[in-house]
């Protein structure tokens, strides 16, 4: 932990912010944007999935303060706080499946303790929810009226179900306690500081091509995705938390591919001579994945900007960065190897 706390009347900062999953992809980006918009933040992960060195380099600064814990125990911060960002999840699914009843207590759990804290410090919560809420869907694209197509004893229940009820829990809160919340529904992300063995399509795709590996497509490659680049996605969360709108927003980005042509990319990109080999798909695996980010226009003025080529090649030149020795422990694995028959 930091010792070097900034006092709460420093004039020089605009509030208090705690971010979990500090530690982790996308929380570790939020606590660069917060330091950089002048909060005092505190970052809170138990690192089962996150990885210290993301922020690392904030540790002498005197603007963050570092707490290890689990949320889904009791969670306390001294002293005042204007908001909290929830991010403390398993999001990938060699993570998931791999500790499942882990990832189900935190968005449970740990959820009602992060609202529970909101109440008591009168704090505004940004609840990370997900795009899988929609599951397998039969709407194209995918917009927040949409109820989604959950499989909600399949093995991906148990990061589309802790999502959900996430989301009913926090509106719960709002219109029970009158707690300020917002919610995020966040479609795929990427840029640096991904796990290269956390089992989502950029990381091992580009995990096998530095490799020298046959790059692996589920299915026959024909279901899609919509990438959005990280600052893109830090950006709109940012907007969104400082909204006055409490229901669900899509952050992503409408930029639809199919993952065999997203193979394709990547191989040009590396400039490697790789084959496509193909392998069965996975149980609930969504088919269509395409965000309607229309209501996030509209409310908080924002679209992404970083196109997908500019974003793959910092992404790349992030991975190919990384040592050997790195590269060696992101083999790829067979996630489905984790699911308990």
């Amino acid at each position: 932990m930091n010792n070097n706390r900034i006092v709460e009347n420093d004039s020089r900062l605009r509030g208090n912010v705690l971010i979990t999953g500090a530690a982790g992809f996308l929380g570790s980006h939020l606590c660069d944007r917060f330091i950089n918009e002048d909060y005092q933040v505190f970052g809170m992960d138990n690192l089962i999935t996150g990885d210290l060195k993301n922020i690392e380099h904030l540790f002498n600064l005197p603007q963050f303060e570092f707490y290890h814990h689990d949320v889904t125990k009791f969670v306390h911060v001294p002293g005042k706080l204007d908001y909290i960002l929830h991010f403390a999840s398993p999001a990938s699914p060699i993570d998931y499946l791999k500790i499942p009843i882990q990832t189900l207590k935190v968005g449970s759990l740990g959820t009602h303790n992060l609202l529970g804290l909101a109440k008591e410090k009168n704090a505004r919560i940004l609840i990370a929810s997900t795009s899988e809420v929609y599951g397998d869907p039969e709407v194209h694209p995918q917009s927040e009226d949409y109820y989604g197509n959950v499989n909600t004893i399949g093995p991906r229940g148990v990061y589309d179900e802790a999502k959900r009820f996430q989301e009913s829990i926090t509106m719960a809160y709002n219109r029970f306690h009158g707690l300020e919340t917002r919610i995020a529904r966040i479609f795929n992300t990427y840029g640096p500081r991904m796990r290269l063995n956390d089992g989502r399509v950029i990381p091992a795709f580009i995990g096998q091509a530095l490799r020298g590996e046959d790059l692996t497509v589920f299915g026959d490659g024909k279901q899609t995705r919509s990438f959005c680049y990280v600052d893109d996605q830090v950006e709109g969360l940012y907007r969104l938390l400082l909204s006055d709108y409490s229901d669900p927003v899509n952050i992503g980005n409408p930029d639809e591919i199919t993952i065999l042509e997203f193979a394709e990319e990547i191989i040009n990109l590396t400039r490697t001579n790789q084959k496509i080999i193909y392998k069965p798909l996975p149980q609930d695996d969504p088919m269509q994945r395409q965000p309607d980010i229309s209501r996030a226009k509209k409310l908080l003025d924002w679209e992404p900007k970083v196109s997908r080529t500019e974003g793959m090649k910092i992404t790349y030149n992030y991975f190919k960065s990384l040592s050997k020795v790195e590269l060696e422990k992101s083999e790829h694995k067979d996630f489905t190897k984790h699911i308990r028959k």
